[in-house]
């Protein structure tokens, strides 16, 4: 099934389970900025909808309800995904509602979000930037343990898993030395698994079987 199926069907399935408001709000929301954001950067990497909400209802710093573009929920992991438009909407924006906008934001990191804001220029310019961006972001989310369990990455791992996504899955040992400062001693003692991410020599660190999600 292509992205255009398979798009109209997620949402449709959303629609159905809304009603009033949450529903109004998905129909009018839902345009062409999130269309082609599904289109141009999540249908190339994931290949699916699973796990993301359009229009998804939150609660503001006053406890009144505001909708997130998009919202990724895998889990425990949440990400709030909007996407930015340079148009009348930004630059006839008051103090009021700019300051308004940026405690929102903030707001949505102290619920636990990460808060990711997409230009809509780029999406239609250059999305194959935006890809990038994501997949770095989003790699230590989406990399599982061997036994496929889930479980939380060190900031060491979260780096060489970034370092990984740039380098198409490869990386050698000196590498870490040079880039994150590991003890080169660690390195050479590390053999099949360093840290819980596995390797498949001395020479080099094979992480492409784990990025296959983000190829």
């Amino acid at each position: 099934m292509g992205f255009a199926e398979e798009h109209q069907k997620w949402l449709d399935s959303h629609k159905n389970h809304r009603t009033g408001e949450r529903l109004d709000r998905l129909v009018r929301g839902h345009g062409h900025g999130e269309k082609m954001f599904g289109e141009r950067v999540w249908w190339p990497i994931f290949g699916h909808m699973d796990d993301l909400h359009p229009e998804y209802e939150v609660s503001d710093w006053r406890g009144r309800p505001y909708f997130v573009d998009l919202v990724w929920k895998p889990g425990q992991v949440k990400f709030a995904i909007e996407i930015k438009g340079y148009g009348p909407h930004v630059q006839q924006t008051d103090r009021t509602r700019y300051r308004q906008e940026l405690n929102r934001e903030t707001y949505l990191q102290i619920a636990g979000y990460r808060v990711v804001a997409v230009p809509y220029d780029d999406l239609e310019s250059v999305p194959e930037l935006t890809i990038s961006l994501f997949k770095s972001l989003l790699a230590p989310s989406l990399l599982k343990i061997a036994d496929g369990e889930s479980r939380p990455y060190s900031r060491l791992e979260r780096d060489i898993l970034r370092m990984a996504t740039r380098w198409n899955g490869f990386i050698r040992p000196v590498d870490l030395v040079n880039e994150l400062g590991v003890n080169p001693r660690t390195v050479k003692k590390s053999r099949g698994e360093y840290g819980g991410l596995y390797a498949d020599s001395l020479t080099r660190y094979d992480f492409s079987s784990g990025l296959t999600a983000l190829s």
